[in-house]
């Protein structure tokens, strides 16, 4: 338990592939915390393979350790950073009161900066006039005008669909202006899991070779049996969307579709190393490991008085 003036937060970042689910749970353990996921897609029930939900990486020394924000909502339910951030709120304020370290683990850079700078969100309902408005502009147009709005907009899913380009424009106009507010007290020690671009290059590639051996285009094409449309499902981040597309025939082989989606997975992960750089430009000091080194991990946490075990 860590009580006091202390760090009130641990947060486990870094690009995909990197390692952040395992040393998140390894440090979980280590001060008796709980596990509160910041991606975008495993707040999903139904997407398990291609969002990684690597569960069993929380279960060490016969403890399973708890996780909060996984499997959360249906895919019927479109989640944004406002509820994610009010999702966090509630699991931040529960572990506390129960003298428990929550450990923020993820790579979603605006779930992680929405807590981190503690922004002032509000939800966004349907706006009719700009919609008519947006509904006469060109898939490029589109485009043009959310990258506009969201220079450093990093998960590009949204560019897939007119409609999801059009709702994540009337969502990034009504929060244009993201300030900080009034909400918990956010006393946070970040950890950055930093390899070399080489390295992590080869990692993706292996991790993506072993989900497609494990069924990831079979869950893609359940799914979407379940009744989850195509568009949905290329809305969903680059594995959904790739393998949608070899589904429907525009990919033409499986060795094309690894190809394609491994380099798009890599340039995804520069995006999010430029997204973490940005974070520490504005102010969120940011404690690089390299390969996630446990003996490293470990003296950061006792010279902040959280190891407990």
């Amino acid at each position: 338990m860590v009580s006091g003036e202390g760090k009130n937060l641990i947060v486990v970042l870094g690009p995909t592939a990197s390692g952040k689910t395992r040393l998140g749970a390894r440090i979980a353990w280590h001060v008796q915390g709980e596990i509160i996921s910041a991606d975008s897609r495993q707040i999903y029930r139904g997407l398990d393979i291609g969002a990684g939900k690597d569960l069993e990486e929380y279960r060490l020394s016969g403890k399973t350790i708890p996780c909060h924000l996984i499997n959360h909502v249906g895919l019927e339910t479109e989640f944004s950073v406002f509820h994610f951030q009010q999702a966090f709120h509630s699991v931040f304020s529960d572990c506390r009161q129960r003298g428990v370290m929550p450990v923020l683990t993820g790579g979603t850079g605006l779930y992680l900066e929405s807590v981190l700078r503690g922004y002032a969100l509000a939800e966004v309902g349907e706006n009719p006039e700009l919609r008519e408005m947006l509904g006469k502009l060109s898939i490029h147009e589109l485009t043009a005008r959310l990258k506009k709005i969201n220079k450093h907009l990093h998960n590009t899913t949204d560019f897939t669909t007119r409609a999801r380009l059009i709702r994540a424009i009337e969502i990034s106009e009504s929060n244009r202006e993201m300030t900080s507010q009034a909400g918990p007290a956010i006393r946070a020690l970040v950890i950055g899991v930093q390899w070399e671009r080489t390295l992590l290059r080869e990692r993706i590639y292996k991790r993506l070779q072993v989900r497609m051996e494990a069924g990831m285009l079979e869950e893609v094409a359940e799914l979407q049996q379940n009744g989850i449309s195509w568009e949905r499902l290329r809305g969903l981040g680059l594995e959904y969307r790739y393998c949608s597309d070899y589904l429907r025939g525009t990919i033409s082989s499986r060795e094309m579709l690894q190809e394609q989606l491994g380099r798009a997975i890599c340039k995804f992960a520069k995006r999010q190393e430029t997204w973490f750089r940005r974070m520490e430009k504005k102010g969120s000091a940011i404690h690089w490991i390299r390969q996630g080194n446990w003996n490293e991990v470990c003296q950061l946490l006792k010279d902040n008085q959280l190891m407990v075990a």
